[in-house]
């Protein structure tokens, strides 16, 4: 799938955004970025404009950078969160084939027993 970058500048009306390869638009609040985008777009006939992931990034002087970081440290726990969970759904699969309880599992892996239910059927 296609995606579109834009670059989204604060200006005393609202937004400019600067739309890569394509040129600039604006809109007064930046929730109504993607729409604005899509419509710039499909008056340009950009193939494509429809199904593009329009990716937004407001530059915010002195935050953007912050803002970053944060949705990178969002996006590796997010990661880690998912493998976590695959790792405990196969440890107690194991504990399990090992011949220990769903209550005993709950124990060594300090989850209730509910939990361990919920791993065994993931």
């Amino acid at each position: 799938m296609k995606t579109i970058e834009v670059t989204a500048r604060r200006w005393d009306g609202g937004w400019e955004l600067h739309i890569a390869d394509h040129g600039v638009t604006q809109v007064r609040r930046l929730t109504e970025a993607e729409e604005m985008v899509r419509d710039y777009l499909r008056l340009d006939d950009v193939e494509g404009a429809e199904t593009a992931t329009i990716r937004v990034v407001a530059e915010i002087q002195g935050i953007t950078p912050r803002v970053n970081d944060v949705k990178e440290k969002a996006a590796r726990a997010a990661a880690l969160q998912l493998e976590a969970a695959a790792a405990s759904r196969s440890v107690a699969r194991d504990l399990v084939a090992a011949g220990l309880t769903g209550s005993e599992v709950g124990v060594v892996m300090g989850i209730k027993k509910q939990r361990v239910s919920q791993l065994l059927r993931g």
